[in-house]
């Protein structure tokens, strides 16, 4: 009886082992288990992350040609733009350099640049003539200013002169009258009256042109109004 009683304790205390290194078997294989998986998905997590910063280097490259597609644009826009801008001052930097000069000076310069005999002047003078003066100061018989007019001249007579009247809408009306009248006592009596006439009749209308601001400036600094 007793030695059943041994034998029965013996086979108990093996299958006791036997359980008990299965279980441990069961574990170790669930932690090897979960070790593979951890690096597998270390191993998978660098490809996830790789193909992520792929996908953001394309994102910024796509962005960069943008950008640089945008900035050639906008630059060939202002060149176009700068080769579409006037090369000549507008109307209003014209006006701005010309401001500190009275109207009636800026006159007088742009009158003299288109129609003076001479433009290399010591002086240009300027003499206002009344209505009804005569056009011959000479002579009395001469026919007279049917209006205020200008005279301009130089302090030659090699310079020339121009008279005229203002109209105020850009043009002007120039009388042909010599700077300096020769006497003579041969000529007829109603000649001077005659000659003088058809200075009158005969005078032209001009349109004033612009002129040059440099040359308007030059002129204006040696003008002399009397």
């Amino acid at each position: 009886m007793k030695k059943r009683t041994k034998i029965f304790y013996c086979n108990a205390a093996l299958a006791l082992l036997v359980l008990a290194g299965c279980t441990g078997g069961t574990k170790e294989a669930k932690t090897a288990h979960s070790n593979n998986d951890s690096v597998l998905e270390s191993q998978e997590a660098p490809s996830e992350k790789q193909d992520s910063n792929s996908t953001d280097k394309k994102e910024n490259e796509s962005v960069a040609k943008k950008g640089s597609e945008e900035s050639a644009i906008d630059d060939s826009k202002d060149k176009e733009t700068k080769t579409r801008e006037p090369k000549h001052p507008s109307k209003s930097e014209k006006d701005d350099a010309l401001s500190g000069y009275s109207a009636e000076e800026i006159e007088y310069a742009k009158v003299w640049l288109q129609l003076g005999p001479n433009q290399e002047l010591d002086e240009l003078n300027v003499r206002h003539i009344s209505a009804g003066e005569p056009i011959n100061p000479n002579d009395d018989t001469s026919a007279r200013y049917p209006e205020d007019v200008i005279q301009l001249a130089g302090s030659r007579l090699v310079d020339g002169s121009v008279t005229y009247s203002g109209n105020g809408d850009g043009t002007i009306k120039v009388y042909n009258v010599p700077l300096r009248w020769d006497r003579s006592a041969d000529v007829d009596k109603n000649f001077m009256h005659e000659y003088t006439k058809g200075i009158i009749e005969n005078k032209k209308l001009v349109h004033v042109d612009p002129g040059d601001d440099v040359k308007v400036i030059k002129l204006i600094d040696i003008m002399n109004i009397h």
